[in-house]
């Protein structure tokens, strides 16, 4: 469809987007197109949107998948609105049905510590210690890891900087154990480098590209298996094991929300939640009058 085709190239030209939000973006307006297949786009109604939506629970989907694809939506009608003369937004002031809160899983100290603690022998394995360290010491989500450039490391300050959600860039810590492994990778990554690229990004695949998503991903959990760990350990679990753990040393909710680029801190404080479960189950093994007989 010429109109989305239009529209990507504005998210990605104009608001300058990541590849993977495009990509969710696209995702979710081929739903709506999906959804509309018998009808114009310029006579989408709300009412029509809400019956997708009471479809899209109906068939399992989640509330908080259901409040991305409308946002998806909303922004598309308001770009035909701006640019192709549409005159209504009928995704606009609606809501998606609210789901059960499920605290992120986060992995212990001990786990944590097991996990990015790899035996690093060959060259993909010092690269991959690199990548664990990094994502347990400085908590970034999937995207900032895989763009991170060189010129964003400061090993001297102990930092790094990232570029987060809404092309928003922010100055992380980068631990002492990260930055070892850091250090030791890209004293060895040439040996990867495609030399007829200019490549600037600090982890790099066989081909001497960028790494992409599924291929970290898949190191991860490869890595997770290796060490006696559960397979299903991803990036995001690392992000959040990061910010509980913090939590839990310094109880410092402000500290923890720049450190991982919150906007809102009722974004963050889903992880005082998990450091009230730490807590709870030191008090049901220490405090005598928890114990049940």
């Amino acid at each position: 469809m010429e109109l989305l085709t239009a529209y990507l190239q504005f998210l990605n030209v104009e608001r300058g987007l990541s590849p993977l939000t495009r990509e969710n973006y696209t995702r979710d307006i081929h739903q709506l197109l999906l959804l509309n297949k018998d009808i114009s786009l310029h006579h989408v109604q709300s009412s029509h949107i809400r019956r997708h939506i009471a479809t899209l629970h109906g068939k399992g989907m989640g509330g908080k998948s259901i409040a991305r694809m409308l946002s998806s939506w909303r922004g598309f009608f308001d770009y035909l609105i701006q640019r192709h003369g549409y005159t209504n937004n009928p995704a606009k002031g609606l809501r998606a049905p609210k789901s059960a809160k499920c605290l992120p899983h986060a992995l212990s100290i001990e786990q944590a510590i097991k996990l990015v603690e790899v035996n690093a022998q060959d060259l993909l394995s010092v690269r991959d210690h690199a990548i664990l360290e990094l994502f347990y010491s400085s908590g970034l989500r999937l995207s900032e890891l895989i763009n991170l450039n060189t010129d964003h490391l400061d090993f001297t300050e102990g930092t790094i900087t990232v570029t987060g959600k809404g092309n928003k860039t922010r100055v992380v810590p980068c631990g002492q154990h990260a930055i070892s492994a850091m250090q030791r990778w890209l004293n060895q990554r040439s040996n990867l480098l495609n030399h007829s690229l200019t490549q600037k990004a600090v982890f790099i695949g066989k081909q001497g590209k960028r790494m992409s998503a599924r291929n970290i991903q898949y190191r991860l959990k490869n890595w997770a298996i290796k060490q006696g760990l559960d397979s299903s350990i991803h990036p995001h679990m690392l992000r959040h094991s990061f910010a509980s753990h913090v939590l839990q040393s310094s109880g410092d909710l402000r500290a923890v929300q720049e450190m991982l680029g919150h906007a809102n801190i009722s974004t963050t404080q889903v992880y005082t939640h998990l450091d009230y479960q730490h807590l709870t189950k030191v008090y049901d093994i220490a405090h005598p009058r928890a114990k049940k007989k």
